[in-house]
């Protein structure tokens, strides 16, 4: 809180029947618990009103879901972004040759027909920290172009490896990227004809070419994933246009399901700037793919981004703000039953549950970031 605690309050004096400090707290608290609305949310704080002030001065008790509402509405984004990454990175340790991988989600129920477009976010997620580390909205009649540079000039990224699909394939972008003092990973597709064709006739036709294959089971198939590279980038016509660049890849993955026997074979192509061998490039084109099974996917099933109808002023992109607080804090918290670990789901009704289960994986947090 004393990196949230410093945005500023949007409500005229009089309007301040609840301190900013108080309504924030509860807010990311009651989402850690499994709040996904105002009214869960101020239902919750009444519930927990004895815990609470353990901790809040809360002058005249606990807000009412309409004042949540208001006071998201109005507070402004770009204080709880500036918030947000401060947190993270007094929490976060970025390393040298660390993948983070950016990509964008919409918030499908955050727009109103004829009125205010649907809010379009683009996050930074560290899978070695197990967190997201910022994120940008897109601003409306643009796209991830125009937000990705948005978003890694709020990230310290030297000495890392930005992992970015087809649509941030930019020669801009690239640049941005080295000017960062990292490498990139852009996946190379159709909207880079030429720079497409180019891969594809150097993977039919050099012989200078080295793999790295990997075998991996579960969830019920077998999949085989093939990295190659080429070290020779004067297969790129223009190549001086794309800034430092190093490494050709092509990856070809094969996947059986073992129940039914059904095969799919995909070939998809990526430059870098960043010299390494085969192994290196597989491992961290994987990786990338974090971003949409712990972010993405989290975000949908555990939190129900997708079915949340925020629409009132800055609500949505506020709101996404909190529920990736409440994501970094559980995902940080190791809870296992046996040796599975426990899902997110689980996470957040044990936090509502117990009173003492919630304050270890807040402090969790902390202690991360002092250890």
């Amino acid at each position: 809180m004393e990196h949230f605690g410093t945005i500023p309050d949007p409500r005229i004096e009089r309007k301040k029947l609840h301190k900013l400090h108080d309504i924030i707290f509860i807010t990311i608290a009651a989402v850690i618990c499994g709040a996904d609305d105002w009214d869960d949310i101020e239902d919750w704080g009444n519930l927990k009103l004895d815990w609470l002030k353990t901790m809040l001065e809360l002058p005249n008790g606990i807000p009412s879901h309409d004042t949540f509402n208001r006071v998201f509405s109005l507070i402004d984004p770009e204080a709880i972004q500036k918030s947000f990454t401060s947190w993270v990175q007094s929490v976060a340790k970025v390393t040298q040759g660390q993948v983070i991988s950016l990509d964008g989600k919409r918030l499908c129920n955050s727009g109103e027909y004829g009125e205010k477009s649907v809010i379009h976010m683009v996050s930074a997620w560290s899978n070695a920290n197990n967190m997201v580390l910022a994120q940008q909205k897109i601003n409306d009649k643009s796209n991830e172009i125009t937000a990705i540079p948005a978003l890694l000039d709020v990230l310290s990224v030297a000495g890392c490896i930005i992992t970015i699909d087809a649509m941030g394939c930019q020669k801009a972008i690239a640049e941005k990227i080295v000017e960062k003092g990292a490498d990139y990973i852009l996946a190379v597709k159709d909207n880079q004809e030429f720079l497409h064709d180019d891969l594809k006739e150097a993977f039919g036709s050099s012989k200078e070419i080295e793999q790295d294959t990997q075998l991996n089971t579960g969830h019920g198939r077998i999949e085989k994933r093939t990295c190659k590279i080429i070290k020779d980038t004067d297969w790129v016509c223009k190549k001086e246009e794309w800034k430092k660049l190093q490494t050709l890849i092509c990856i070809e993955s094969e996947r059986t399901n073992k129940a039914t026997g059904a095969f799919e074979k995909h070939t998809r192509y990526f430059i870098s700037s960043k010299d390494a061998d085969a192994k290196h490039f597989n491992n961290a084109i994987r990786e990338h793919w974090a971003i949409e099974n712990k972010l993405h996917w989290t975000l949908d099933v555990a939190f129900g981004e997708d079915k949340s109808n925020k629409r009132a002023g800055n609500a949505a992109e506020n709101f996404s703000f909190i529920s990736k607080v409440a994501l970094n804090v559980l995902q940080q918290h190791d809870d296992y039953k046996g040796k599975r670990k426990k899902s997110m789901k689980t996470k957040r009704k044990k936090a509502g549950w117990d009173n003492d289960y919630l304050a270890t994986v807040l402090a969790g947090i902390d202690k991360l970031g002092n250890s």
